[in-house]
């Protein structure tokens, strides 16, 4: 059976199955993209190597709103063109072209989601006491690894494997929210040999944080504090070498942990979508516009269950 949006919405335990959203999360997605799908035709159609008149051409297979269902099924379930054109009804091509045309936009959708903590907007909570010196505003930021497959290039091959993985990888790094979870940040993909401390210091981030809000990190962040002397680095506190733990870092690692987990569940809301979990089968192209597309996807669902 041919997958349309309009007979999918009839089941919606099965829409949030292949989408990962609800049915009026992905309407608040289509209202987003209906403008910017109008702006980008617009400006396709009236480029100046144009040869046929606008209207001219055969019509498209699929509507906007079929087009933008098959590209979050994409980024969902992951399934090769031709399966996705097979459960749409229309060819492999069309189903790469209508990714081609969507993901920009979904990016594009996606950053605008993401908003930097405000200082002026800051809630008053009960913080642990060890870690007084802590701004109350922080961004939390992690990174994860997706498998690619190995580059023909001895030399390319070399610059993606990860030796913590034991495979090749591409490396992305998201910054979230501390107390609402939403990614506020998602950096440029690199090779995943890439240490995350050096990542972060590539994506500028700690001099994009607004005054007053500051960033930790896990022990791969240690020396977070001295890459920006306006604002606040943290990390946990590393074991003495050839020494016991003392006793006080064990419990400040313990309250700093409570204070990151919610990175880990965000990364953990994004990695169900298969487009950045199971191996790259792009040849490492576009990896950035789809981690930036599900983080936005992700933020419409925290943003939901936050309004609840």
């Amino acid at each position: 059976m041919i997958i349309h949006y309009a007979r999918l919405s009839q089941f919606p335990k099965v829409f949030r199955s292949m989408t990962g959203l609800t049915v009026p999360e992905f309407d608040d997605v289509v209202d987003d993209l209906a403008v910017r799908y109008a702006r980008a035709e617009k400006k396709r159609l009236s480029r100046p190597n144009r040869q046929r008149s606008i209207g001219a051409g055969h019509p498209s297979h699929l509507s906007v709103i079929d087009q933008i269902l098959l590209t979050v099924v994409w980024l969902r379930l992951y399934p090769t063109h031709e399966v996705l054109g097979y459960l749409f009804g229309v060819s492999d091509s069309t189903a790469r072209r209508a990714i081609e045309r969507m993901l920009p936009l979904l990016e594009q959708s996606g950053q605008d989601t993401m908003r930097m903590p405000d200082p002026g907007k800051r809630q008053h909570r009960q913080l642990d006491a060890l870690l007084k010196d802590l701004p109350e505003l922080m961004v939390v930021v992690d990174s994860f690894e997706q498998r690619v497959q190995r580059p023909a290039a001895r030399s390319t091959a070399d610059r993606y494997y990860s030796g913590k993985k034991r495979q090749h990888t591409l490396k992305g790094q998201v910054a979230i929210h501390e107390q609402t979870g939403q990614v506020v940040d998602v950096s440029d993909s690199v090779p995943g040999p890439t240490a995350d401390i050096k990542l972060l210091e590539q994506s500028g981030l700690m001099a994009r944080l607004p005054d007053g809000v500051g960033a930790m990190g896990d022990l791969a962040y240690v020396g977070i504090d001295k890459l920006d002397d306006q604002h606040v680095g943290a990390a946990p506190r590393r074991k003495p070498r050839g020494q016991p733990r003392p006793i006080e870092d064990v419990a400040y690692n313990t309250a700093f942990s409570r204070r990151r987990i919610g990175v880990e569940h965000t990364i953990g809301r994004m990695r169900r979508y298969q487009a950045i979990t199971m191996t790259d089968r792009n040849h490492r192209q576009d990896h950035t516009a789809r981690v930036r597309a599900i983080a936005g996807l992700a933020n419409r669902q925290i943003e939901a269950r936050l309004m609840r």
